[in-house]
């Protein structure tokens, strides 16, 4: 082996090592290893850049807009209230009510907003109407996922693969061709959680800390739980070095985590991303922190999503539709034949709706920095340096063939299946844009050296790397749910791993017939 691959496979390593250990956020480990393979030469500045101009990285950035636009309309609030059954119901009955619609919409939203916004109001109606919230949240968290998957804009992870996949000179995704595997992936998840959700998900968990145990001078105050984003200033510090009540004026009274409650001896816990704190707060505190990146969500068992008027969440749903609607006919030929000089593409459409939202004060557009993960976007920006090194030094090429070694007594359907395994198993460890990453530039070479189209490859790539369901840490919307729902670790891999059975039987069964070796 030569000398960039040794050194490839090292900070590759290191790279995974690093993302599950959660040194640092996902965007700066990635950063910082793009950075180590400029400095052999490995990559050129210009292709460490690439990824910072590339279409689908800019299309995700828009896509946060569009997102929080709908978010601001409150035409999801209003939805969900909607969508819940009021007086006597089953479990059984209120998903099938909720979980087939929440999954549509996450067809074409940005999964996190929908989870912050549902979560809250579903654990509040699930109390009202005496049903334990430990039924729907994780059913929540999931659907969104299996949603995602059937369209282009459903998650970042396939725009990342269409991106890559136009870079490498191939014909990219339309906007609903992922449906075509992913809507079968969707029912039969659905289905597995109408049956079994019930019989496999805990009853519910008592919170340790409840408004009515506190002292009456206290009453003023509300029990608020507010989930830990990236950009908490106090992660991985102790609560006696990172003054909470200082920060945020309120008082933290309990901490859970996978699980667990903490109550006693707080001041000598640490806070990690991820983890739910419940803390005594007046109604300033969710108002002042309520549109911060600081905390992922809060919930103060009131309705705090904002409540437009019924002409501004039209108008919003309408911009949607027109964006989804004008992205799809925008593909068609007769289309790109009319408009020639014209890309009538996802990315010109979310563009000017991003815009139109911006200028009609859909979204506040002073604070519209504040409504982008700038994380996730670092993330897929280093991505695709990372991809393009590990084409240069050869490893692609090497681990390639090292996998159709193993297998050449095998179709290429079984190596479909082993590019599924080793991309799953990497979004359940670390994250699923890195995922892809490291799966893309070795489905290109395992498709190269067995002269069969990648095609296949690259959607195996999309399911694969959005379907982490056995674990809370590879998907920020399971960590969302975890904390309110209180779930442990071992309630994901329960039920999760099921589900990731069920993807990857379907995705294996189908997607050679779709797209043919």
């Amino acid at each position: 082996m030569t000398f960039e691959i040794i050194f490839v496979l090292l900070a590759l390593l290191g790279m995974v090592i690093a993302l599950i250990l959660d040194k640092m956020r996902p965007g700066m480990v990635l950063f910082s290893v793009v950075v180590l393979f400029l400095c052999v030469g490995i990559l050129t500045p210009k292709e460490m850049l690439e990824g910072f101009s590339n279409k689908g990285m800019i299309t995700v950035a828009m896509l946060f807009l569009v997102s929080e636009g709908i978010r601001q309309s409150g035409a999801l609030g209003q939805l969900i209230k909607k969508l819940l059954p009021q007086g006597k119901t089953t479990v059984f009955k209120a998903q099938l009510r909720m979980l087939p619609t929440i999954s549509f919409i996450s067809a074409f939203l940005n999964n996190t907003p929908v989870v912050v916004i549902f979560a809250p109001i579903i654990k509040r109606w699930a109390e009202s109407v005496k049903l334990p919230a430990t039924k729907f949240l994780i059913p929540l968290s999931y659907v969104t996922i299996l949603g995602g998957i059937c369209t282009l804009i459903g998650t970042s992870t396939n725009l990342v693969v269409h991106g890559m996949i136009l870079e490498a000179g191939y014909e990219g995704f339309t906007m609903f061709e992922l449906g075509k595997v992913g809507i079968f992936i969707a029912v039969a998840g659905i289905v597995y959680l109408f049956l079994f959700s019930s019989r496999l998900l805990p009853d519910v968990r008592k919170d340790a800390v409840k408004l009515d145990d506190e002292p009456e001078e206290h009453s003023d105050l509300h029990r608020v739980e507010a989930v830990l984003g990236p950009r908490f200033p106090g992660i991985n510090k102790k609560l006696k070095d990172f003054n909470f009540k200082r920060h945020y004026g309120a008082e933290v009274k309990e901490i859970k985590r996978n699980g667990q409650s903490y109550t006693q001896d707080l001041e000598n816990e640490y806070f990690r991303e991820g983890d739910t704190v419940v803390v005594m707060a007046d109604d300033s505190f969710v108002q002042t922190w309520g549109e911060s990146s600081v905390f992922v969500m809060l919930a103060n068992g009131k309705d705090t999503e904002p409540v437009a008027s019924k002409g501004k969440r039209w108008f919003a749903l309408a911009l949607l539709i027109l964006m989804i609607t004008g992205a799809t006919v925008g593909e068609l030929p007769a289309v790109k034949e009319a408009f020639p000089d014209i890309k009538l593409d996802m990315f010109f459409f979310v563009s000017v709706t991003t815009i139109i939202m911006a200028w009609t004060k859909i979204f506040p557009a002073r604070k519209y920095t504040k409504y982008i993960s700038w994380d996730i976007l670092i993330t897929i920006a280093c991505a695709f340096a990372i991809s393009k090194a590990m084409v240069n030094s050869g490893v692609a090429d090497a681990v390639a063939k090292y996998i159709i070694g193993l297998t050449e007594h095998y179709g290429p359907q079984v190596l479909l299946a082993a590019v599924f395994i080793i991309t799953n198993l990497f979004t359940e460890l670390i994250t699923n844009n890195a995922a892809a990453a490291l799966a893309f530039p070795l489905a290109l070479s395992i498709s190269s050296q067995l002269g069969v189209s990648p095609m296949p490859f690259f959607v195996v790539i999309c399911m694969a790397a959005s379907a982490s369901f056995s674990t809370p840490i590879g998907y920020q919307t399971n960590l969302i749910v975890q904390g309110i729902g209180n779930y442990k670790f071992t309630d994901f891999v329960r039920i999760g791993l099921p589900l990731n059975i069920i993807t990857f039987l379907i995705s294996i069964f189908l997607i050679p017939l779709i797209w043919p070796f």
